[in-house]
């Protein structure tokens, strides 16, 4: 289902595009999101925040082919895993060889997600992947409505209005060499059987 109409949807995609930032609700609570291919615009996002700056951010991703965008190219077994995976509210950290440290923070790993909710892939498919940090200041709560992230970054994003959002982040799971282990629990429980 569809909660927005196409015009508004249609202007976000051509601001994304062009590198403005704005919060919209994903597929587990208000996100933060900008060009995730964009250093510029990735930075600004970590200000807005007021993130740490070691701190790497979630990617949302619309398929598994865009993980090749960031140099990252899934064995067969690991693919077999993310499949399983994905889509759904797990977001997990792969391994990253390519030189985007403005993404990784120096850690060499991004964390990425592949929603499961449709017109959020959609647009993923239209803008490129997205970095989507929850909608505040770090250490702070979540804003659950557009009004409550308004406080937080005032005119200096666009905003889709999605009503009261009300989740748990998603669960954060590590990726290597086959194997997934749980970094935190959230809107998720996994199944582990898709490891085997």
């Amino acid at each position: 289902m569809n909660l927005f109409n196409k015009k508004t949807v249609s202007a976000l995609k051509r601001a994304l595009k062009r590198g403005r930032v704005a919060v919209i609700p994903t597929d587990t609570i208000y996100g933060i999101v900008g060009q995730a291919l964009s250093r510029k615009t990735v930075e600004h996002i970590y200000k807005l925040r007021r993130r740490n700056p070691g701190k790497p951010m979630v990617v949302l991703i619309s398929s598994l082919d865009d993980l090749n965008l960031f140099g990252i190219k899934p064995a067969p077994k690991t693919k077999r895993i993310l499949n399983n995976i994905w889509p759904g509210k797990v977001s997990v950290v792969l391994n990253c060889s390519v030189d985007i440290d403005y993404l990784h923070r120096g850690t060499n790993t991004i964390a990425f997600r592949l929603p499961r909710t449709k017109w959020l892939r959609n647009l993923l498919a239209e803008t490129g992947p997205l970095v989507a940090p929850s909608a505040n200041w770090e250490g702070h709560e979540p804003a659950r409505l557009i009004s409550e992230a308004k406080k937080y970054f005032g005119k200096r994003a666009l905003y889709l209005d999605g009503g009261k959002v009300i989740s748990k982040p998603s669960t954060l799971v590590s990726l290597k060499k086959g194997k997934l282990k749980v970094l935190r629990e959230g809107a998720s429980k996994l199944s582990f059987k898709s490891t085997k």
